[in-house]
């Protein structure tokens, strides 16, 4: 179900260092990228989608989504990629994934809404995946200053805001799976065929 209040984000800026490097979300899977998996499965939860990359935006002009570059420079990781997100959405209320995660639950959203008092983040098997999360607009400025001032752990900045872990099965295909390297890559396109 889309909620109507929420924005989806995907974060794609990723160096891809154990991938071998270039756009790991562009990677293919099942005979489409990876990104598109990660669409189809956010898009019916959200108002809107756009994507979070650095350098030319056109590599991602096939999937008809607007990119939000970092809007701090020296690529200082997915918290970076979540400043951008709540800076540019237009709604009060952001979900962001990775976009190396192919099998994202159906109910993502939902979830994360129902179980946040400020903010939440997803968990299966007992960890914790903190940039796949639900984030308030306003906590744009406190987040700014704490990327400015070095802050570069999602999970830790999330939790000092409040944030809820909200745990999901992980059998028998964890939902929060995500391919960093050519064995995960093939291991998911194993468990796309299960």
């Amino acid at each position: 179900m889309s909620r109507a209040d929420t924005f989806g984000v995907i974060l794609a800026g990723g160096l891809s260092r154990r991938m071998g490097g270039g756009d790991k979300p562009l990677s293919m899977l099942g005979g489409r990228p990876m990104l598109a998996h990660v669409i189809e499965r956010l898009a019916p939860q959200c108002a809107g989608l756009a994507i979070n990359a650095n350098g030319d935006p056109a590599r991602f002009e096939g999937f008809g989504l607007p990119v939000w570059p970092d809007s701090v420079g020296g690529r200082p990781g997915p918290l970076a990629g979540i400043l951008a997100a709540m800076e540019s959405s237009p709604l009060p209320w952001i979900v962001t994934v990775t976009g190396d995660a192919p099998f994202l639950p159906p109910d993502l959203v939902a979830r994360l809404h129902a179980a946040r008092a400020r903010l939440a983040f997803a968990s299966s098997a007992g960890r914790g995946h903190p940039p796949i999360g639900l984030w308030p607009r306003a906590l744009a400025p406190a987040l700014r200053e704490a990327v400015l001032g070095g802050e570069r752990r999602v999970g830790e900045w999330a939790l000092a805001q409040g944030a809820a872990s909200v745990e999901w099965d992980a059998g028998p295909r964890d939902p929060f799976f995500n391919a960093n390297t050519p064995e995960e890559l093939a291991e998911a396109a194993r468990l796309l065929l299960s």
